[in-house]
């Protein structure tokens, strides 16, 4: 028996096409509902915490784990190994604990930026738009950090236009970006369960849809 609403996750690959890849965050979920989506195709999964990201590191080796929460700093050390992608590095602090403990381990670690555009939601995490060339110059400078993109999310908003606003000051953030750095910056995380269509338009290169894949 399906423990996943197939339609939703076939509706979600045609509107984003196949120029737009998708994370599913299967943060809470468990090993039945990640392995239905496996069995799909789906390779590339979110986690919010360390802690479930260890739980399910013993799952198929060729799941790619992205990290898309806040990540504290003492967790670095134990998912390091496990996890393809920190997509919410928002701190020097955080970039040289990563550095130290992937030169640790010989790893080379992807990763993305995480901007916090939509200023009206004053608890959400990530870097100014101000602050992005002298965050990344000093990111460029650390040898097991691969910096490849940016992440933002939308604001916890129905106003369709303000929504569209963000996600178009979101790319052209990107497009300055890889402008300066070249094509390494390749991925333009910005979507989710309610928003991903009007993020697709706009240009994003990735969504992450949790809530619309699972009943």
């Amino acid at each position: 028996m399906n423990t996943i609403p197939v339609d939703h996750y076939n509706e979600v690959k045609t509107t984003i096409g196949p120029d737009v890849s998708l994370l599913v965050v299967s943060k809470t979920r468990s090993e039945e509902e990640i392995m239905a989506y496996y069995a799909l195709g789906q390779r590339c999964f979110g986690e919010n915490h360390a802690q479930e990201i260890l739980a399910k590191k013993d799952l198929p080796a060729d799941i790619e784990w992205h990290f898309i929460g806040h990540l504290q700093r003492n967790k670095v050390r134990s998912i390091a190994p496990y996890v393809s992608m920190v997509e919410s590095l928002d701190n020097l602090p955080l970039a040289k604990v990563i550095e130290k403990e992937c030169a640790r381990i010989g790893k080379v670690m992807p990763c993305l930026a995480e901007f916090h555009l939509a200023v009206q939601d004053e608890n959400k995490t990530g870097l100014a738009e101000e602050d992005a060339f002298a965050f990344i110059d000093e990111i460029m400078k650390l040898p097991h950090i691969h910096l490849e993109g940016i992440m933002a999310m939308g604001p916890h908003t129905e106003d369709e236009e303000e929504i569209r606003r963000i996600f178009l000051q979101g790319k052209e953030l990107f497009d300055r970006i890889r402008e300066k750095y070249g094509d390494q910056i390749r991925i333009l995380s910005m979507g989710m369960s309610d928003d991903y269509r009007i993020a697709v338009e706009c240009g994003s290169t990735q969504v992450r849809i949790g809530s619309y894949l699972f009943y």
